[in-house]
């Protein structure tokens, strides 16, 4: 429900940008909508199932699978354009590889994206708007009697309706148990709250990503830097095998973004908020991993030189090796201290408290 401060203009615009966020028509078959890959009933990831797990999501085709993890859109209004931060460093962004600036950009992408929404430019986006008698009527009052003719203009108000349904409650909570305890709201238990601590300590490297103020009990924080790194993620073999890419294919992440020519920058990838993590996997940008356990995991085979470190437990073989090897981020990998089960359980405890409230039934599944 949109809060009451919000302008009855502005109510007009939110309302447009939700109808036409569940609106399948939108696509060439007329099968798939923005909310079929990133479904508000699941913290606004793909819930379909399909014969790769989950680990990416099918297109409007009902046959083409993607090559990466569907992102969550849950506090997507938090993430700042693309550009360098204060660091001097990449940072924002839309979609893994910044390649949208802004969320307006990346609205944009999806309407004829050909394992997407699949239509062929957009005339035919909006056209399909313009099928739909209600529309015309939404957007004649809202945009003005000439809305339709112009193309360009169309398109534009189709993209600033979605934009600013995408910045409502709806999309952005702040109303988990974390957000509760800040408030005074909830008390976390002893294994939340020694989570808390570790997260937010030296002893592993949670921080150095997944904070965007390092200082601790701050209100509204997106739990992600927004930064760009290569962690070392193996190739999702299982993946190249059914989509169109092939076995042989490198995803090189930000490299990717036409905007950057830097060579040390190929497979380094957006760093995701933590905020509903507990209930969108799979994880990582290929959606590698079924089980949150498995990631944090993942981080400790470069801790730890046990031989019980070095083995996927989802698989009960060796990690394998990094996709794009050459620019491991490893100084920052390296430091910190191994995670012992106890510390996992923790940590893992800690992260199911950044769970959105409407989806911590979710929790139990």
């Amino acid at each position: 429900m949109l809060a009451a401060c919000v302008p009855a203009q502005a109510n007009d615009l939110v309302n447009i940008g939700r109808i036409l966020f569940f609106d399948p028509n939108l696509s060439l078959n007329r099968t798939q909508a923005c909310a079929t890959c990133h479904n508000p009933g699941v913290a606004f990831t793909d819930s379909r199932e399909n014969d790769v797990d989950r680990a990416v999501s099918l297109g409007g085709d009902g046959k083409s699978l993607g090559d990466r993890n569907t992102p969550t859109l849950a506090y997507v209004s938090l993430t700042p354009d693309f550009g360098k931060d204060e660091t001097g460093v990449f940072a924002g962004g839309l979609f893994l590889d910044g390649r949208a600036s802004n969320l307006s950009e990346q609205s944009a992408e999806p309407f004829t994206n050909p394992i997407e929404m699949n239509l062929p430019d957009i005339a035919a986006v909006v056209e399909r708007v313009r099928q739909n008698p209600n529309y015309i009527d939404l957007f004649e009052a809202h945009f003005g009697m000439d809305i339709f003719s112009d193309d360009e203009k169309a398109f534009e108000a189709i993209r600033a309706s979605i934009v600013a349904y995408e910045h409502t409650s709806d999309f952005t909570s702040f109303d988990s148990k974390y957000d509760r305890y800040l408030r005074g709201e909830y008390d976390l238990t002893d294994q939340e709250e020694l989570g808390r601590k570790l997260f937010y300590s030296q002893l592993f490297n949670c921080h150095e990503c997944h904070l965007n103020d390092q200082r601790e009990l701050r209100e509204h924080e997106p739990f992600s830097t927004y930064r760009y790194f290569n962690i070392g993620l193996p190739a999702n073999l299982k993946v190249r095998a059914k989509n169109a890419f092939g076995t042989k294919y490198v995803d090189k992440g930000l490299h990717g973004n036409p905007r950057i020519d830097d060579p040390t920058l190929v497979g380094k990838f957006k760093v995701p908020t933590l905020r509903n993590v507990a209930v969108t996997g799979p994880y990582m940008h290929n959606g590698i991993f079924k089980h949150l356990e498995t990631a944090v995991l993942f981080y400790n085979r470069y801790v730890v030189n046990s031989a019980e470190s070095q083995i996927n437990p989802e698989t009960g073989e060796r990690w394998r090796k990094a996709e794009v090897p050459g620019t491991v981020d490893l100084e920052l990998l390296e430091q910190g201290q191994p995670i012992s089960s106890l510390q996992l359980s923790a940590l893992i405890a800690f992260l199911e408290t950044l769970t959105d409230k409407r989806y911590e039934s979710l929790l139990d599944k």
